[in-house]
Formats: C-alpha cells, sequence, structure tokens
C-alpha cells in the first residue's frame, strides 16, 4: 500500500527551505504536457464570463501570484523529498494531457500547470497554489468511468483558476508565513484527521487561523462544482461524472464512519450538493462519453503500483480475465504485474494480442519495448520504442523510457542526443537532468554528470546534495577552465536561492532522519 504519514515526516524532518522553492517556481515551466506545447493548441478554447479573479482584488493583497507559486512549489518539494509521489511518466502524461484538455475546455487559460500523482491509495485529490494539483492513486482506481476521474480533476482545477487559497487568506486576514501555510497544506495532503498533529506541527496559537484559511469554503466548494460541471460539458466529457463520483463517496462515508475518504474532510460532500450537482449537469448538453482506451490502461497500472505486491495483482488481473472480462486493461495488468515478477515472456506473450489489436496506442507500445528488453532481447526492444517514438514524436514518457534503456545497452551518446533533441520545454523536465547525468558518467564526462546531477536534485529539494554534486565536480582535477567556471556559476546561483543561515549539517541530519 501506498499510505505513508506525511506529517510525521515534517515533524521530524522540518520543511525544506523556502527560498529554494522560490527558485524552483521561477525556474520551471509546468504547461508541457507530452503532446501540447500551449493552450492554444487544443480545440475548444472559449471566452465566457466565469467570475475570474482580477489581477488588483483582495486575494492579491494576501497572496500575490508570486507567492503562490513559492508556497505551491514548497509543498511539492515536500512530496519529492519524502517520496510520497507516483514518478512515473505515463501515468503523469496522461493526468497531463486530461487535465490540459479540461483547461482549455475552461476557458480560463492558466499559465502553469503541474499534475501530480500521489503514493496513497486513499481516496482524495488537492489543489495548490500556483498550479498544481494532486490526485490520489487511489482516487483513479476508485473512479469506474473516466468521466468521474475528470470531474475531480476539473472541479480541482476550478480551486486553482478561481485561486480559491488566496482569496481564503484574503478573508483570514492575510499570510503570515509561507513556511506555516505549507506546512498545513502538507498536513491535510497526508490525510490528518487530528487536528492535535496539527497543533503540534505549527503551535497552538496560529493552527486553527490558518486551517480555516485553507479549507475551502461551502461557497468555494459550490463555484468549483458550477465552473467544473460546465468545463466537463465543453470538453466532451459525462456531465454526470462528477455527481457520479460524489454520489459513490457519500454511500461509502455511511460506512467508513471516522474513517471518511480522505476527499470528504476537505471537501463536504451532501445529498443536497450531490442533487445540485446532478440538476446542473441535467442543464447542460451531455455526452455519453466512452472511456478511453489510455484512462483504462493507466487505472489498471495504477492498481499495479498500489498493490502490496505484484502477485496480489497478478492475481486480480488473472482472476478478472478468467471470469470473462478479457479486456485490453486487464490484459495490460496481467501483463505489467508478470513482469514485475520477472516473467517478462510470458507477460508478452500474455498481452501480444491485444498489442496487436491497438498497434500504435502509446501505452502499449511502450510495455512492449519494455517486455521484450526484458526477454534479452534489447534491439528488438530499442527499435519497438522507435517505433513508438516515430508515431508519438513528442511523448515525454516515450523519450524517457527509450532515453533510459539507451544508458542500460550502453549507447549513451545518442541517449544524450535524444534528451537534448526533444521539444526545448520537455528539456526542463527534472528527470531529463538525471539521465543526462548518467549518459555523462558512462562516457566519463565527470564535470557533466555533476552538474547534471546537482540540477536534479536541487528541483527535487535537496539543496545540500546539489552543492555535495557540484563540489564533487570542482575537486576533478583535468577540468577545464569553461567547466570550472560552468560549475562555480551554477554552485554560486544555487547558494543564493538558500537562506543565509542555511546549514548543511543541519540539512544532512534531516535527510538522515527520514
Amino acid at each position: 500500500m501506498f499510505r505513508k504519514s506525511l506529517i510525521a515526516l515534517i515533524l521530524a524532518g522540518g520543511l525544506v527551505p523556502l527560498a529554494w522553492a522560490s527558485a524552483r517556481a521561477q525556474e520551471i515551466s509546468y504547461t508541457d504536457p507530452s503532446s501540447i506545447e500551449s493552450i492554444d493548441e487544443l480545440p475548444g478554447v472559449f471566452s465566457r464570463d466565469l467570475n475570474l479573479p482580477q489581477l488588483g482584488d483582495p486575494a492579491d493583497t494576501a497572496l500575490t501570484p508570486q507567492q503562490e507559486a513559492q508556497l505551491g512549489a514548497d509543498v511539492v518539494s515536500q512530496l519529492y523529498a519524502y517520496e510520497y509521489l507516483v514518478e512515473d511518466p505515463q501515468l503523469t502524461d496522461y493526468l497531463t494531457a486530461t487535465g490540459w484538455r479540461l483547461a482549455a475546455a475552461s476557458g480560463a487559460q492558466p499559465q502553469r500547470l503541474q499534475f501530480l500523482v500521489i503514493k496513497d491509495d486513499r481516496i482524495n485529490a488537492f489543489a495548490l497554489p500556483g498550479g498544481y494539483m494532486g490526485f490520489n492513486a487511489g482516487l483513479i482506481t476508485a473512479s469506474r468511468h473516466e468521466s468521474e476521474m475528470a470531474g475531480v480533476m476539473a472541479h480541482e482545477l476550478a480551486h486553482v483558476t478561481q485561486r480559491h487559497i488566496a482569496r481564503g487568506a484574503a478573508r483570514g486576514g492575510g499570510l503570515a508565513t509561507i513556511a506555516t501555510w505549507a506546512a498545513v497544506l502538507a498536513a491535510i495532503i497526508a490525510g490528518s484527521a487530528d487536528p492535535e498533529v496539527i497543533l503540534a506541527a505549527l503551535g497552538a496559537g496560529q493552527s486553527i487561523s490558518y486551517q480555516r484559511q485553507v479549507a475551502f469554503t461551502r461557497s468555494h466548494e459550490i463555484e468549483a462544482d458550477r465552473i467544473g460541471i460546465q468545463t466537463l460539458s465543453e470538453a466532451g466529457f459525462d456531465t454526470r461524472g462528477m455527481a457520479s463520483f460524489f454520489q459513490k463517496l457519500e454511500q461509502q462515508s455511511r460506512l467508513y464512519g471516522n474513517g471518511v475518504p480522505e476527499f470528504l474532510r476537505t471537501h463536504p460532500i451532501n445529498t443536497s450538493r450531490i442533487s445540485e450537482a446532478r440538476a446542473r449537469a441535467e442543464a447542460l448538453p451531455n455526452s455519453e462519453a466512452p472511456d478511453s482506451i489510455e484512462f483504462q490502461l493507466m487505472k489498471a497500472r495504477t492498481q499495479v503500483f498500489a498493490a502490496d505486491q505484484p502477485s496480489a495483482a497478478l492475481g486480480t488481473f488473472s482472476s478478472l480475465i478468467r471470469s470473462g472480462q478479457d479486456t485490453p486493461a486487464n490484459r495490460y495488468g496481467q501483463a505489467l504485474a508478470l513482469h514485475f515478477l520477472g516473467q517478462s515472456r510470458k507477460a508478452l506473450d500474455s498481452v501480444q494480442s491485444t498489442i496487436d489489436q491497438h498497434p500504435q496506442q502509446i501505452n502499449l507500445l511502450l510495455l512492449q519495448a519494455e517486455l521484450e528488453i526484458g526477454t534479452g532481447e534489447t534491439e528488438r526492444g530499442l527499435e519497438t520504442y522507435r517505433r513508438a517514438l516515430a508515431r508519438h514524436p513528442r511523448a515525454a514518457a516515450a523519450i524517457l523510457e527509450y532515453s533510459e534503456a539507451l544508458i542500460t545497452a550502453g549507447q549513451p551518446e545518442l541517449a544524450r542526443q535524444t534528451l537534448l533533441a526533444a521539444n526545448p520545454s520537455f528539456e526542463i523536465r527534472m528527470d531529463t537532468h538525471r539521465l543526462l547525468s548518467l549518459a555523462a558518467r558512462q562516457t566519463d564526462n565527470d564535470a557533466e554528470a555533476s552538474y547534471q546531477m546537482a540540477n536534479f536534485l536541487f528541483l527535487r529539494g535537496d539543496p545540500g546534495g546539489a552543492l555535495s554534486q557540484l563540489d564533487a565536480g570542482l575537486r576533478i582535477s583535468d577540468l577545464s577552465s569553461q567547466e570550472r567556471a560552468r560549475l562555480i556559476a551554477r554552485r554560486a546561483e544555487m547558494r543564493d536561492a538558500l537562506p543565509r543561515n542555511w546549514d548543511p549539517d543541519r540539512e544532512r541530519e534531516r535527510n538522515r532522519r527520514r
């Protein structure tokens, strides 16, 4: 199971330095789904009055857009630092494509969005300032249809576009410290239902006020429902998806007692709200919107990741197939579980007919390549990756997975060329730096390896590790003057982004306790 107590980790380790988060917010643009350069490329963008917050409104006096970006980046840094995210390019690409499809239909045209998959099998989703949205693995697996998941995504997107946290801060009297807000938000994300835990983390004198500000008011929830359902309709999803999922949660809450789904704690649902959502859905043009094969496959992928053991997932999917539910998703899930158990040949035999039926589908092509390499047919697998990229040249997951396979196969220079030739907006993906570092290490370019690994660690919220990488690079005996200048300049940039009183020894101790 994915579930962790993130708040306990925060209490033990403290917050990631906030200046780093601000630098990260400025350094990264998150408007880069695998097949979309900008919102303008998507169909269905339209203008309408959504009562969007305007610059200069009370929200800006409490939390400026720059502070929102800093706050969101800080919370995300904690999620990375404590390994609370599912860092899977395929899942991330699917959520990103779906999220930008909704954003295009919303008319809001946000400048920055990042979609995160959380290692938690409970049902929850959250929106952070700065365009960050997180979706628990449990939410994805609990969604019976794609429109249900899209309904929750549209709801969270509305929280972002309407700047509800900033408006809540304005209502609560302003923002005291970014750090306090980050801790409260992290506690909510972790699903802490015990207010004493939050009190211990933040101090009894402050926490009640901050939690009141962070919690979305009923009016914000209704506004997010209204805009979200309109967005669902414009994006071509079933408008009944949101109400359907809310009703499922409300029914389950009667059985949970105090252990209600986490989504209900931060997004209270009652029969009146469900009825209002259903009425709005019925008043709009509705589409049956059959589930995409991408949703079906990524839901199965999430189920395998979320299982206690791959053998448990294998048992589940094999049983479904034997019962007559021989679907592409169940075949995909069965094959992925077999692969994780080291049975790549059996996995490939099991899923081959599904691949043949959908020869253009990117996730099946990537699975085929991975399985072929797993059976020892490396060149065949690399060729399958190349076919996938020829059909989907801007698929981030294909670029990353192919590059990593090339490095493993002893072709680091080709991996480097593949990564650097990708879309410039893709180039700043965090994992790109890790792979460039591995490729450089294989070619004995230690200065480049240290530089790229430092960038990777810095973006993940480990400034101490990043500086150590740069220091190691500077100790290389045969550095060229250009390499030395590059490492020194990057080190100065990173150090300047940290607080003046930042203590590397304290940072190492914090990392040791994680």
